[in-house]
């Protein structure tokens, strides 16, 4: 593996994780979780709505009431509350391997995606780690129970980044993959050559509950560099030939804001949450962050 994972789930870790799972229960309560469930039409106990009787329907869902004010015959029906599916798609293209004192991206999404699993399986939801570059590039099916956590931990320790970034395909795979709708949290630096907007619009229209975290690093803003050079984007293997001054590091910056700035925009816009995430900013601080946002715990 490109950077170095010893030590990536110690012992200050999963004392870290308890913390924050205790934080989410009390944020739970506090806005009265009700072990949040998505719904569906069924037969349950919650009341949702009316539909004429058809041949075969169970007389014991009609409506006598309505029956005796009409002489028609409508069945009642009702929610059925079936398990959350959280889905932690983590972007594994190469641009996620770059970082300094192996920090790097890809090994602060892995944390990120620990952490966030743990916190889901503690509450009794499905939790499912799918990785993607141009493609998916595996997949650790749903399960539950925090007993789980140690299968996500492997997993995610096993990850390798590499290939270029599309959205758009990885993503039109996971939907015909995963047909059942839940919390699609993408964990992604998003430098993706042919846009980001198609990927996210393809899970939105799938009616997933789309959270988007941007990681980057901030040394991408501040680099090294001056003078006459060659530069190679490390996902498609271009050149281009540049001359690097305090000017031009300058717009550089500004264009990494201007981009930042487009997809929270997006996002606002579709009322999909947001987080732009340093790789320098602690783990647990952006979790907080989540859980104050209203992310992940509803």
């Amino acid at each position: 593996m490109s950077d170095n994972t010893e030590n990536l789930f110690d012992d200050e870790f999963l004392k870290k994780l308890e913390m924050l799972h205790i934080v989410s229960r009390k944020i739970a309560v506090g806005t009265m979780r009700a072990e949040r469930r998505t719904k569906k039409i069924g037969s349950g106990i919650e009341f949702a709505d009316h539909r004429s009787y058809s041949p075969g329907d169970d007389f014991r869902n009609l409506d006598w009431n309505i029956f005796m004010r009409t002489r028609k015959l409508f069945l009642r029906l009702f929610e059925e509350e079936e398990d959350l599916h959280v889905y932690l798609l983590v972007d594994c293209s190469h641009s996620m391997e770059l970082g300094i004192d192996g920090n790097s991206k890809l090994r602060y999404a892995r944390k990120l995606a620990a952490t966030l699993a743990y916190i889901a399986l503690a509450n009794l939801d499905r939790v499912a780690i799918v990785p993607f570059n141009s493609r998916l590039t595996g997949r650790l099916p749903p399960s539950r129970g925090r007993g789980q956590i140690y299968k996500v931990f492997k997993f995610l320790e096993a990850l390798e980044g590499g290939g270029q970034t599309s959205t758009r395909e990885a993503f039109r795979n996971f939907v015909t993959q995963n047909p059942r709708r839940g919390v699609a949290c993408v964990i992604s630096d998003f430098y993706d050559p042919d846009g980001f907007e198609e990927g996210l619009n393809l899970l939105r229209y799938h009616k997933h509950d789309v959270i988007a975290m941007q990681i980057y690093d901030e040394a991408e803003l501040n680099p090294a560099l001056r003078g006459d050079l060659h530069l190679v984007d490390c996902e498609t293997g271009e050149l281009r030939e540049v001359t690097i001054t305090a000017a031009l590091m300058k717009r550089y910056r500004e264009a990494f804001f201007a981009f930042c700035d487009e997809i929270e925009d997006f996002c606002t816009k579709r009322r999909l949450l947001y987080f732009k995430a340093p790789v320098q900013e602690p783990f647990d601080e952006l979790v907080l962050r989540v859980f104050r946002a209203g992310g992940f715990l509803k």
